[in-house]
């Protein structure tokens, strides 16, 4: 299996045949942690570190869980208590990592292009777990095998993205990964949220639920990001779920078969009404948190391979 890439920083330079490989060997680490005894030694002897400038306990215990079940030694770097705070910055932090010779970067950032960075200074493969509104790469990996596994395919699907587009790296990945596997994508959200600019990434754009939602395959939610709105974008959290939040009545607009997403964490009630996301038959919620740390091991196993391969 070849993935011609040292790190693993977006979406946009995989090909379709990557996207798959990725895909692919992340199905055998689903049936590997769905065994008794979930471990393999494919890192074994290999150091891991999580660095996170931004906290998020969903996507580091995903991929620390993904690091310890291939065998690699973790460490997770506190860096909201590191010497960033003392003013230390991006390509310090890389001359220090060098010093430790780690074989895998696993890097979150509030800024856009920080994880780019510090790819560029370090001697190992870098992993962007989030970077600013620019991508979540991983995300929209485990967002595809979901997608994949509920509905039997990834290409030529009516997919509709609802919600905070503005500021979400996570739709910024589907958008290019789903783009690039033949999907019809539809973002659905008011005009401050959902800016005309996307439709450059060939995205229909509707402000209107009960339109952008007929005969969808497949009804992603995101979450609101209060943290990086700077202003109105929204009148009231009551008035977004009337007009934007899903519930019944507009998921009644999809198919009969649509699959429900969220990349949590989820705000009940603003986002998606409770109800529909703990449905069993409807909600896929908890199959991507499960296949989130699948993709993780799968990009891993990749990235540390190519590295052995150019020792």
């Amino acid at each position: 299996m070849r993935f011609a890439h040292r790190h693993l920083l977006g979406i946009e330079h995989l090909s379709q045949s990557d996207i798959t490989a990725i895909l692919d060997l992340a199905e055998t680490y689903v049936d590997l942690n769905r065994q008794s005894t979930k471990h393999s030694d494919v890192l074994s002897g290999l150091t891991q570190i999580n660095m996170f400038f931004e906290n998020s306990t969903r996507t580091q215990a995903s991929f620390e869980l993904a690091g310890k079940r291939l065998g690699a030694d973790v460490m997770n770097m506190a860096m909201q208590a590191s010497s960033i705070k003392k003013g230390e910055t991006l390509i310090d932090t890389a001359m220090t990592l060098n010093a430790m010779h780690p074989d895998l970067l696993v890097v979150r950032h509030p800024h856009s292009g920080a994880v780019d960075l510090l790819a560029q200074k370090v001697n190992c493969a870098v992993l962007n777990a989030g970077d600013g509104r620019h991508e979540h790469p991983t995300q929209a990996l485990l967002d595809a095998l979901t997608i994949r596994r509920a509905k039997g395919r990834l290409h030529r699907l009516n997919i509709a993205i609802c919600g905070d587009v503005a500021h979400s790296r996570v739709a910024r990945s589907n958008l290019i990964l789903l783009g690039k596997m033949e999907n019809r994508i539809r973002l659905i959200g008011p005009p401050t949220l959902v800016p005309s600019q996307f439709s450059e990434f060939g995205a229909e754009i509707y402000d209107d639920m009960n339109e952008g939602l007929k005969d969808v395959d497949v009804v992603m939610m995101l979450r609101l990001q209060k943290e990086r709105m700077d202003g109105g974008f929204i009148p009231s959290e009551r008035e977004y779920y009337h007009r934007y939040g899903l519930d019944g009545a507009k998921l009644a607009l999809a198919k009969s078969d649509a699959i429900i997403m969220h990349p949590g964490p989820m705000n009940r009630g603003v986002e998606i009404d409770g109800t529909l996301a703990d449905d069993i038959n409807r909600s896929v919620i908890q199959e991507q948190v499960e296949m989130g740390v699948a993709i993780r091991m799968a990009a891993m196993d990749l990235l540390a391979r190519n590295a052995r391969d150019a020792a």
